[in-house]
Formats: C-alpha cells, sequence, structure tokens
C-alpha cells in the first residue's frame, strides 16, 4: 500500500492513512473467511495470498477470532458478529489444555467481543490459568500442549496471560510477569525461554534465539498490558531496556541481513499506544502500512520461523491482528486497553 506520510501531528491527530488502510485490512478479513470457512488461517503466501489453516487454531486461533470481532465492530453486520461468535466458541477446547499460551488465545479471542459467552469462557480460562499457576516457579509453565520440556519460561507465554490472570489473580499475574522479566530481559543478551531443572533451577535455552525480535516485542507488551492491570510498581527500567527502533526489524537481529518480521513491528506498535508512546507508534505504522501492506490489505514480509525457514516472508494471522488494533486505535474504534 503506497500511501503518503500524514501531514498532521502525530502526537494528537489522527494520521490520514490510518482510516482508510483500517477499512483495507478489515476487508480483507471478509476474503479471509470465504477462504477459509471453518478453518483458521495462520500464514499465507505473500503472491498469491493462499493460506495454511488449521482446525483447531493452534495457539494463534484468538487473533483470528479478534480480528472477526473487530470487523463486526466496524461493520455493524449481525453476519460479522455470527462468525466473530462462532470462532469464539470453539476456543472453548483450549480452557483446559496445558499451555501457558493461553493468553494469547483466550484473552485476544474474547476480550472485544460484545457477548456473554465470550465473557464467560474468559473467566472459565482466568480460573483454568490460575489453577495451573505453580508457585515454586512464580509461573503458569509453558505446558505440554506442544510438546518437549513442560517446566518452561517462555517469552510467548507473558502476553495475554497477564490481563487474564489479572482478572482473577493479580499476584500469579505479577509474578508471572516478573519472572520472565527476571530471566528474559535481566540481562544481554535476552534468552526468551527457560527450563527448569529440580536440581540447578532455571537453565537458558537456546530456541528462540537471543536475537528474536518477536520475543522483544511480546514482552514489551505484556508489560503494556500490566501498567493498566497490575500495581506493579515502577516499569520504566524494563519498558527502556525493551523499546526497539521505531523501525520493522529483521525476525533476528543476529542477522540484520535476513528476512523482517512485520509481525514484530505491529505487536510493538499496540504495546507502544498502550505506553502512551504515540508518535512512536505512529511512526512504526506509518512505515507498515506504506512498505509492507498489499492494496488489497494484506500485511507481508512477516516471519513465522527463521530458523525451520517456515513462511519467512508470509502474511501472519497475528500481524493482521496487532497491525488491525493499533489502526483500531488510532482511529477510536477501540480504546488501546480494550484488549
Amino acid at each position: 500500500m503506497s500511501t503518503p506520510r500524514a501531514a498532521t501531528d502525530p502526537k494528537s491527530a489522527v494520521p490520514d492513512w490510518a482510516g482508510p488502510a483500517l477499512e483495507s485490512v478489515l476487508d480483507r478479513v471478509a476474503v479471509t473467511l470465504a477462504e477459509a470457512g471453518d478453518r483458521f488461517p495462520l500464514f499465507a503466501e505473500p503472491g498469491s495470498g493462499r493460506w495454511t489453516t488449521t482446525g483447531r487454531g493452534s495457539w494463534t486461533g484468538g487473533f483470528w477470532t479478534g480480528l472477526l470481532w473487530l470487523r463486526a465492530r466496524q461493520s455493524r453486520q449481525e453476519a460479522d458478529r455470527e462468525a466473530a461468535l462462532r470462532f469464539t466458541g470453539r476456543l472453548a477446547d483450549w480452557v483446559d489444555t496445558d499451555t501457558s499460551t493461553r493468553g494469547l488465545i483466550l484473552w485476544y479471542g474474547t476480550a472485544l467481543a460484545d457477548a456473554p459467552e465470550a465473557a464467560s469462557l474468559r473467566l472459565r480460562a482466568a480460573e483454568a490459568c490460575r489453577d495451573a499457576y505453580d508457585s515454586e516457579l512464580g509461573v503458569v509453565p509453558w505446558g505440554s500442549a506442544f510438546g518437549g520440556p513442560r517446566l518452561l519460561a517462555r517469552v510467548d507465554g507473558v502476553p495475554g496471560m497477564v490481563p487474564l490472570l489479572a482478572s482473577v489473580d493479580p499476584r500469579a499475574a505479577e509474578s508471572h510477569l516478573r519472572r520472565h522479566l527476571e530471566l528474559c530481559a535481566g540481562e544481554v543478551p535476552f534468552r526468551w525461554s527457560w527450563r527448569y531443572e529440580r536440581s540447578v533451577g532455571w537453565v537458558p535455552c537456546d530456541d528462540p534465539p537471543p536475537g528474536w525480535s518477536r520475543g522483544r516485542a511480546w514482552l514489551l507488551l505484556a508489560v503494556a498490558d500490566a501498567t493498566r492491570h497490575l500495581d506493579p510498581g515502577d516499569l520504566r527500567h524494563a519498558v527502556s531496556r525493551l523499546l526497539p527502533e521505531p523501525v520493522v526489524p529483521p525476525a533476528d537481529e543476529a542477522h540484520p541481513d535476513g528476512p523482517l518480521d512485520t509481525s514484530a513491528a505491529a505487536i510493538t506498535a499496540v504495546a507502544l499506544l498502550k505506553l502512551g508512546h504515540r508518535a512512536h507508534a505512529v511512526a512504526l505504522l506509518d512505515e507498515l502500512v506504506r512498505t509492507h501492506v498489499t492494496p488489497d490489505g494484506r500485511l507481508v514480509n512477516g516471519c513465522y520461523d527463521l530458523a525451520s525457514g517456515t513462511a519467512t516472508h508470509h502474511q501472519l494471522i497475528w500481524g493482521d491482528f496487532f497491525l488491525a488494533y493499533a489502526l483500531a486505535a488510532l482511529t477510536s474504534l477501540v480504546d488501546p486497553h480494550d484488549a
């Protein structure tokens, strides 16, 4: 999408490209819904736009549902609301699944909903996560749902989990956040995943790698949510350590000439809006819209997994969600803290 920079003051006014960009991205949601049918879209080819889909949504199902609720809020059409409600109901299978990505699935999949069924599902999920909280480790463990060691602290198990858990147990939510801050961003280089071993304690893992830019974005988003949903004291030091430059980052900062990750930039933009760093967010969104959004509303150049070579230049469903959410916040369709 080739859109000129706004001539307005980004500190206060709505950029002139924000409304058209949001409309384009949400119009594309209807196209994706028609193509994916009853399946959850995961990532799409950058050229053809053809989606790879999943039956249960995996850890990304809440972002598709959140996109449907954003479209329903914008269109005010009952058919859009019914689609959003239908997919929200299908997230219920994840409530009792052993994974801290329930924050990503069940917070972002329900927080923008206007239905009592979604509120009930969110409460059930919050209570299940509270029951999974390990007071000895100070976290809701990564879990066994996706294989590998269960007792992990991974950065992508923090966003969504903070506001979800805070709704029923603020102390557990704060502990979960602070343990991940201590482990993942306590020293340089950052380490985004840690395994707990009873004999020695926390041991850093190499996957994801220290340069993973989405790790920084996920943790910044969790900190931004903590400022709203918890009373965790001064988090300015954590914010300053995690703030990136206002540019679309490489997927792995150790490979600056490698693929970019627009989804990391979109997540960061939402976190910045929550933190009140509006000018920084607008600059980042300006670059995304001008350079990485196609004329038909697809955010491309997202990187699912650089190490395995999976979908390294693609449209990613969570990238779409966070871009749409940031644009919706800029245009006052939502409040930055709604989800």
